[in-house]
């Protein structure tokens, strides 16, 4: 009877303990902007933050090209009666852009697709009119 109660017990303590786990493989999980690219820094650098950046460098970028092909910094009056060089119009494209995003989820809790193609409409009239 005590080797029955044995036999019968241990693989319950077992499976208790997680062993039933051990071969099992975890789920592949898919891309996600939000898991930290790396960990064990000041900031939670993630695919979004990366994007954010490597685009705001890269139109920085883009801007040293234009000034190095075309110097000058194309100055013009424009619709708000500024005069401007094209880093003051990036300037302003990415501080409305910013408050643009702000007031949207600040009023709204829906997706984050129109605020970018109203950011991305305010870019192309700053650019064009400012």
């Amino acid at each position: 009877m005590r080797y029955l109660l044995t036999f019968l017990l241990l693989p319950g303590t077992a499976f208790a303990q997680g062993w039933g786990n051990v071969a099992k493989q975890a789920e592949p999980k898919g891309f996600s902007w939000t898991d930290p690219l790396w960990g064990g820094t000041w900031m939670a650098w993630t695919a979004a933050t990366a994007a954010l950046f490597i685009g705001i460098f890269a139109a920085m970028a883009v801007l040293v090209v234009l000034e190095i092909r075309w110097p000058g910094g194309a100055e013009r009056r424009g619709i708000l009666g500024l005069t401007t060089t094209r880093g003051d119009r990036l300037f302003i494209t990415l501080l409305g852009s910013v408050y643009i995003f702000l007031a949207w989820l600040g009023l709204t809790d829906a997706l984050l697709w129109t605020p970018l193609a109203l950011a991305v409409l305010w870019g192309v009239f700053c650019f064009w009119k400012v």
